[in-house]
Order: structure tokens, then sequence, then C-alpha cells
């Protein structure tokens, strides 16, 4: 029994009264507010196809079943809900942990996921505290692979860089190295092995502030490419100048591995460009760059090599910005150029390649994208957040951001093979619409409502992504789920397969 008056008493199995109403006063005149807490609702109302997507593919699935996390209380959550949850708040833009409970009222995507309920922030980092440092290295490693391992038949350029993650606690590896925006300030690194042009991540590992040189990629990179196999290599390696070292070329050679590394702008490097400039008989490169071929051997190196220098002419105004001493006011002075002077900018190139000279300028520029690709996961997915003081769940949430980046990168090239649309515009466009379950008739109805300008734009992608769902469930019975994900990313990657079909190779098939 409970009292809801001054003298009614009504039975507990009843129905609950609803909140009373408050009043707020707005311009459009008085409004009446009620909460309906026991309402099926979501804010990610359009999450369902992706949520087949992941069915589909059997992606998630295999992700859940090969996780190590282990609980042995009767009373612990399933690491379904626990895993689920972590994938949830990554999809809807969470970059901290403590952000996750905004999820916990949702009560539309979850059972979707086949999630009983969404966990709380706790059960998170406890969680993924029980998983073993290499076991969960061992099991993101794999699955981040698994994703992209059928792209890989095809010429790909495997892009590597590191990138720095400010911190501002005490976590461990929280050391102060190369940090060009927040100097001082302790950072990790994060080693990246990413799919040029196409935007998915194969691999990262953090590390501490200070190893941010190449040197403390190595191990990564090569651990990678014996999972790949030898004949699904990359055509190239491709980095900057924080890869052009003897360690690195060396290697390369030595696997028969191509590359193409930008140098540091050493003073050998400069006097070869000083040759160069007095010799003439320059080579355009594009995008007004000139291009010359030297074989240099510069110190530490064990033999010469062909490097190729660029420059390109500075025209118009030139300034020069100097900021001296910390929260001094920025000065910026221009420069005079006298008549019969040019200005210059250029940089020098190493490679194994045998290419003409006219290549090499916009094969180096394409690596730019990189960048573009690091933007949008530390800003954007995660990879600035998810901090804990120990370095191992650091280690699993980038990765555990990488692949939810892969998977939502692949499934919005279903909507739009031609391109790949960033997070900040594509999450509140396929993303964010409110959403409500009804149950009618053993038919459960999700009704979808976009405040989203463009939602007609958002309402005709699902349409095709639904037809080709449908289309591919018609046959599901007969395919294995290795096969449903190579048609899903035949279809999903077809511009950069140039409409060929994916196919598992015969032991893949017959294991699977």
């Amino acid at each position: 029994m409970r009292r809801v008056g001054p003298t009614q008493m009504v039975e507990a199995a009843e129905v609950e009264v609803p909140a009373e109403a408050v009043i707020a006063d707005t311009y459009a005149g008085r409004v009446h507010v009620e909460w309906d807490p026991t309402a099926a609702v979501t804010p990610l109302g359009q999450l369902a196809f992706f949520t087949e997507f992941l069915k589909q593919s059997g992606l998630f699935d295999a992700w859940v079943s090969d996780s190590p996390l282990r609980f042995t209380s009767p009373n612990a959550p399933k690491k379904r809900d626990v895993l689920g949850t972590v994938l949830l708040g990554v999809l809807a833009g969470c970059w901290r942990y403590a952000h996750l409970t905004a999820l916990r009222g949702d009560g539309v995507n979850p059972p979707l996921l086949g999630m009983t309920k969404v966990v709380s922030e706790d059960a998170v980092r406890r969680g993924l505290k029980g998983i073993g440092r290499e076991a969960g290295g061992v099991w993101m490693r794999r699955h981040l692979l698994h994703c992209v391992q059928p792209l890989l038949s095809e010429p790909w350029i495997l892009d590597v860089d590191t990138t720095v993650k400010p911190l501002y606690g005490h976590q461990e590896g929280a050391e102060v190295g190369y940090n060009p925006h927040k100097h001082g300030r302790a950072s990790h690194s994060l080693h990246t092995y990413l799919m040029a042009n196409v935007r998915l991540v194969l691999d990262v590992e953090v590390r501490s502030g200070k190893e941010h040189a190449s040197r403390h990629s190595q191990e990564g990179l090569w651990r990678l490419l014996d999972a790949i196999g030898r004949e699904n290599w990359p055509a190239l390696v491709r980095g900057d100048n924080n890869w052009g070292t003897e360690a690195v070329m060396q290697r390369c050679e030595q696997e028969g591995l191509p590359y193409l590394l930008r140098l540091r702008r050493t003073a050998n490097v400069k006097r070869a460009l000083e040759r160069a400039m007095s010799e003439g008989a320059w080579t355009e490169a594009g995008h007004g760059w000139q291009g010359k071929e030297a074989q240099l051997r510069l110190v530490g190196w064990g033999r010469s090599r062909r490097v190729i220098l660029l420059r390109r002419r500075l025209r118009g105004t030139v300034a020069v910005s100097d900021r001296r001493g910390r929260g001094q006011q920025l000065a910026l002075s221009f420069v005079e150029v006298e008549k019969g002077q040019e200005l210059w900018e250029y940089g020098a190139l190493v490679t194994s390649l045998k290419d003409e000279i006219v290549s090499f300028g916009q094969l180096y520029r394409d690596r730019g994208d990189c960048e573009n690709a690091f933007d949008e996961l530390k800003n954007q997915w995660g990879w600035g957040g998810f901090t804990t003081r120990d370095l191992a769940r650091c280690r699993l949430m980038a990765r555990i951001v990488a692949l939810a980046y892969n998977w939502w990168t692949l499934f919005g090239r279903l909507a739009d093979p031609d391109h790949h649309r960033e997070a900040i515009t594509n999450r509140p466009l396929m993303m964010h619409a409110i959403a409500r379950r009804t149950e009618h008739a053993g038919r459960t109805t999700l009704t979808i409502t976009s405040s989203h300008g463009d939602h007609d734009t958002a309402r005709t992608a699902y349409r095709r992504i639904a037809g080709f769902f449908a289309k591919l469930r018609s046959t599901a019975e007969q395919l294995k789920p290795i096969d449903r994900l190579y048609r899903i990313l035949s279809e999903a990657m077809k511009k950069f397969l140039r409409g060929r079909q994916l196919r598992p190779p015969p032991a893949l098939a017959a294991a699977a």
C-alpha cells in the first residue's frame, strides 16, 4: 500500500500517477511541463539501421563473444551490457566515462543490441580494468583488423604517424615530450597505422609522452604487418620526417617493403638543395612544386639512397609571425622582397620507388589526409578523452574508439559510397533523432521525429540502406556470416574497389 493523498490509499500494483506538472512562462505563453519516466524513447533514434549493419555483418557479436572480459560475481553485469554501453557511448559522442550516465534512460537502443540495460560508468571502468593488458591488446588488434582485412587484397597505402594527447592529471605515462601546441604539458603519444584515403584505422598504440619517436612504433608496425600476411602488405609505407630514419628504411629494404618518407631539413639536405638550385633542370611536380632527383648518403645512413628534392616559389606578400616570451602578444612583420629576389619553400623525400618525379608531389601530399583522421578521432570520437590513471585502460579505450569509428565509417559509406562524412556533420544527420518505441499485436514500431534541417537527406539515405539490407536478408539463409561481411564491404567500399565484388578466400570460407 502507498499513500497518494491525505486520506486516500491505493494498491502498489496500480498504475503510477504521473508527476505533477509544472508551468514555464515562455514567449509563446504558459507551457505545462510533465515528465514521463516510463516511455521508451531515445535521442539516438536512427541507430536501428546501424544495429542491423552490426548484426548482418556479425561484427558486434564476434567482438563481444571474443572478449576476455570475465566476471565471477553472480551480481555482475553481463559483458554484452558493458561492451554495448561503451559502444553506445562512443557513438553518442561521449569522451568521458561520466558522460555514459546520460545513456541510462535510453529505452530503445539497448534491446536492439541484445542488451538488458545500460550499465553505470563505474561498472564500465571496473569491467575494463579486469581485462589483462596483453589479452586486451590481442583481442582489440584482432577485431580492428577483422573489419578491414577483406579490403587489403586491393593495392593500398599504409600511413604511419603519431599524434599527441595532452593530459591534465596524474596518469601513468603522462610525461613531457613533443607537444607542438601545448609546450611543457604532459601527454600520451598515440602511434597510429591508417589505411590511406579511406580513413580506416588498422591499429593504435598509446605510449608515454616521451615515446613519440618512430623507433617506438617499430614493434607495432611489424607486428601489424605480420598479422596482415605478406600477400596483403601495402604497396607503400608513407610517413613524415619522424620516420625518415636509417632504422626504418633499413628494415623496409630488408623486408622488400617500398617506402616514401620525408627527411628533416638537416645541413646536408640544405647543401644538396643549394647545389640543385644552382644546377637548374627542375621537373614539374604539381601544385606549383618542382622536383629534382639526387643520390644522398646522410650522416648515420649505411648507404646512399634516392632523394627527391622539392621546391615551390612563394608569391605575393610574405609575413612572419613571432611571439617573444610566454603570454606576449603576437607580433607580425612583413618581409620586403627586393627586385630580382625570389622566396622558395622546400622539402626532401627519400624513397625506394622508381617512379617519375612528377608523381611524388601528389603522392606525398595525400598523406595529409591522415591529419584529418586524427582531428576527427581526437575531437569528435573520443581519443582526446576516456582517460584513466592506468595506461592499460587508455590503450584499450583508444582501440575501442578506433573500432567504433571504423564501423561507423563503413556504415556511412553504405549511405554515400563516394565520400567520407565526418562525425561533426554526419552524426547529427544520421544518428540524432527522437524515436519512440510502441508495441502492438506483436509488432514493434519506432516512430522517428528528426529536428535536423536536412532530415529528408537522412531518410533517403536510410531507405537506400534498408533496401540493401532487405535484399541481403532475402539470401541470408544461404550465406555464412563471413559471406555477408564481404558483401557489405563490397557495397560500402565499391568506389575503392572500383565495383569489384569481394570474395572470401576458400580456406576462410570453409573455416567459417
